[in-house]
């Protein structure tokens, strides 16, 4: 008697019904699922992202009709009449030059321990999160969120309008300081446009009139000292003795307007640019966050007392290096 033969798939019913059931079990198999996935992510992945003509995929260098006339407004740019097609010949075999020597440098392995290279990256990866934070656009609510929160960066200064009268340390010596103060009982209640006062006090090298100056002008040009008490006095009458780095002054104050917070709508644009600078550091220490937990650290023990008979050697290259591992 033949052995039983296996009978054909679909055959008979029951053979309909067991294939069925193998391929279910086959679709509800996780190891497919899987594979089906990962052919979906590097299918699409190859459809939105164009291959990269570098050294890695191809040894083709192709420049288009853009790229060309970019070569062109580069030497435009520095000064130069409109080139020449021989010109533009020779700017092309310059890029291609330079396309050919990255290449073969980067096979080569010679962009790494490059210290030059690596502040370049960086700064690319600086810039990349610049361009996300300038991309976002906030809303007016978000701004004034903002505003609030640091109001105080947009204080503005005070500002005074004043004149003087000088009294020189060269001429006076130690009794410049009573000179003045005699100077001031002499004139006191009077204009600061009368005689009297325009007779009064020693050539200045600088202005006798001072608008709108602020604490920071003043304390550059007169010393912390004299800016400081400048702002403290009454407008309408004259003030002093005050010194200075050059010796001491009479002082009649027209009008003092103190410093202020601005309202969000004299600052709205200023608003907006320091928006984004918080944001750009905000993405970028958290892209630098997300990074770090990446990378494992290692640095030795630092003493002051290593670091007490430093030298400079002749030549030194600025660039620190840093051994990856």
């Amino acid at each position: 008697m033949p052995p039983d033969r296996p009978e054909p798939f679909g055959n008979s019913d029951g053979g309909e019904h067991n294939a069925s059931g193998r391929f279910r079990r086959l679709l509800s198999e996780p190891l497919l699922h899987f594979v089906a996935a990962g052919a979906l992510l590097f299918g699409g992945y190859q459809l939105l992202t164009p291959a990269r003509d570098d050294v890695a995929t191809t040894n083709r260098i192709v420049l288009t009709k853009d790229d060309v006339r970019q070569l062109a407004i580069s030497w435009l740019a520095q000064g130069r009449s409109t080139p020449t097609p021989e010109q533009v010949r020779g700017l092309v075999d310059q890029k291609v030059t330079q396309e050919i020597l990255f290449r073969e440098a980067v096979s080569l392995g010679l962009d790494r321990d490059d210290e030059v290279v690596k502040r370049r990256l960086a700064q690319k990866m600086d810039f990349l999160a610049s361009d996300v934070a300038a991309l976002q656009e906030p809303t007016d609510a978000e701004l004034k969120a903002w505003f609030e929160k640091n109001s105080e960066t947009f204080a503005l200064p005070a500002h005074a309008t004043f004149r003087h009268l000088y009294f020189s340390t060269d001429r006076h010596g130690k009794e410049t300081k009573e000179a003045a103060a005699a100077a001031l009982a002499s004139i006191e209640g009077k204009s600061p446009e009368s005689s009297e006062a325009a007779a009064i006090g020693d050539p200045f090298m600088f202005q006798s009139f001072y608008g709108d100056a602020t604490p920071d002008q003043m304390a550059k040009e007169f010393g912390p000292e004299f800016s400081e008490a400048l702002f403290q006095l009454t407008p309408g009458k004259w003030a002093g003795p005050v010194k200075s780095g050059y010796g001491w002054h009479l002082i009649w104050i027209d009008s003092i307007e103190p410093g202020r917070i601005p309202t969000y709508a004299e600052v709205m644009p200023n608003v907006k640019a320091g928006w984004i600078d918080d944001k750009y550091r905000e993405i970028k220490n958290s892209a630098l966050d997300e990074m770090r937990v990446r990378y494992s650290v290692v640095v030795p023990p630092i003493e002051a007392a290593d670091f007490q008979d430093l030298q400079v050697p002749p030549g030194f290259n600025l660039g620190l290096e840093v051994s990856a591992q």
